[in-house]
């Protein structure tokens, strides 16, 4: 009887330890890597329980040849690693369109186009006392499109975000 009662307390202390830390209600931001050419994005996360949130990013690109905009969706799982420091990974997809300028091939006209694409997330963020959320993450994209001005279907991307908590 003593090993269920110990048994059921841990495993309380165990859930409860594990629901104390929260995630912030809202986030907004800057996230700023390669994202295969598009560079920084402005970000948006919203928390849906202590351990779930969405991530929404609007992305663009505006060059001398290239002009693209891109809207993703994420849906994350956060786990916490120690006092600030959590890590997550999620998976979503987006949407965007592109312009490309043929004449800088040495061809007339220009080419556009629209994209889909599956991403996954995965990342590590630290949770500063004050309302500041910085993170680092890896978000690999696999597009779906008939004609590109990418090289390729996969974007593999490393991003630092910052974020204002409220």
């Amino acid at each position: 009887m003593r090993k269920i009662v110990l048994l059921l307390v841990f495993a309380v202390a165990a859930i409860t330890s594990g629901q104390a830390q929260e995630i912030s209600k809202n986030a907004l931001g800057l996230r700023l890597g390669d994202n295969d050419g598009f560079g920084g994005e402005v970000s948006y996360q919203r928390a849906l329980k202590n351990t779930n949130r969405l991530e929404a990013d609007l992305g663009w690109r505006n060059s001398n040849y290239v002009d693209a905009i891109k809207v993703s969706a994420l849906y994350q799982w956060v786990w916490n690693i120690d006092d600030g420091f959590n890590w997550y990974a999620g998976a979503g997809g987006g949407l965007g369109s592109w312009s490309y300028d043929n004449e800088m091939d040495g061809y007339d006209g220009d080419n556009s186009g629209a994209f889909a694409f599956l991403a996954g997330d995965i990342g590590i963020e630290y949770n500063f006392d004050i309302p500041l959320l910085i993170s680092l993450d890896f978000r690999p994209e696999l597009y779906f499109d008939s004609d590109s001005w990418r090289n390729d279907n996969f974007g593999p991307d490393i991003a630092l975000g910052v974020r204002y908590q409220f």
